[in-house]
């Protein structure tokens, strides 16, 4: 028995392996296409083992047995994200293929809807896959918010930055940490992101729409975060205030 789980251990670790390597893959395509140069060669390759070594070690961890379909899925979007990491890196040194960059975001978040309906149809939901899952699509819209950035203004680096300053903020305050009811509109806010950011980045648009929509994006942003917020602000104050109110009771009947 011992043996068949570390086989089975090693079988899950060698698709994290395969990911890497059509990861770094795509760069040198990439690179052939456009002839991209050493920042973004140097931040797809991080991307790539950064992705690998944290996904092992979830994996390892979480002691699944199988991959899975749908952490596939997640796993192809994530290596085109860190196509479009190296892109929006090497955006930085020479103009970038845009694109290039809109297909492959594209298709990332087209297949955002895949994973989870794979994960559905096949009975293999996990909390694992739920967690990269998001992961991926936070990264991705940080990575977008960074590219739109540099046309609009860093004011947009607010959109990106946002679901990260919520995670520091929650090792401050652990009622953040709390479980929220499930929501249409949450999930409607963060499938808009990407695609109002990509919309804004697509170079379709004049100038004036660009700002209009990225700033649209950091409004429907601000509303769902601000509401979850509350909520959960308002849940983590009941407990206090029943203690209080029993507390009193007990004192007025003492009394």
């Amino acid at each position: 028995m011992a043996l068949n789980n570390t086989y089975d251990a090693r079988l899950v670790q060698q698709e994290t392996a395969v990911g890497a390597g059509v990861q770094i893959l795509l760069l040198a395509l990439l690179g052939t296409a456009i002839g991209m140069g050493p920042a973004g060669w140097v931040t797809g390759l991080t991307f790539a083992i950064a992705t690998w070594a944290v996904l092992s070690r979830a994996l390892h961890r979480s002691g699944l047995r199988s991959f899975g379909p749908a952490n596939r899925v997640t796993l192809g979007r994530a290596t085109l994200v860190g196509g479009v990491t190296a892109l929006v890196a090497d955006s930085f040194e020479s103009t970038p293929p845009v694109t290039l960059l809109v297909g492959l975001t594209a298709v990332a978040l087209i297949l955002d809807g895949v994973d989870g309906k794979v994960a559905r149809r096949t009975g293999t939901s996990t909390a694992l896959g739920a967690r990269f899952d998001m992961e991926v699509d936070a990264f991705l819209i940080l990575v977008l918010s960074v590219y739109v950035s540099m046309e609009v203004g860093p004011w947009v680096l607010l959109i990106g930055g946002m679901r990260y300053a919520f995670v520091a903020a929650a090792r401050v305050w652990p009622w953040l940490n709390n479980a929220l009811p499930p929501s249409t509109a949450r999930k409607t806010v963060a499938a808009l992101q990407g695609v109002l950011l990509l919309l804004a980045g697509s170079g379709l648009l004049p100038y004036a729409a660009d700002f209009g929509v990225a700033l649209l994006a950091l409004a429907l942003l601000v509303w769902s975060f601000g509401r979850d917020v509350l909520w959960l602000w308002a849940t983590s104050r009941r407990p206090e205030q029943t203690a209080r109110a029993e507390q009193k009771v007990l004192e007025l009947a003492a009394h």
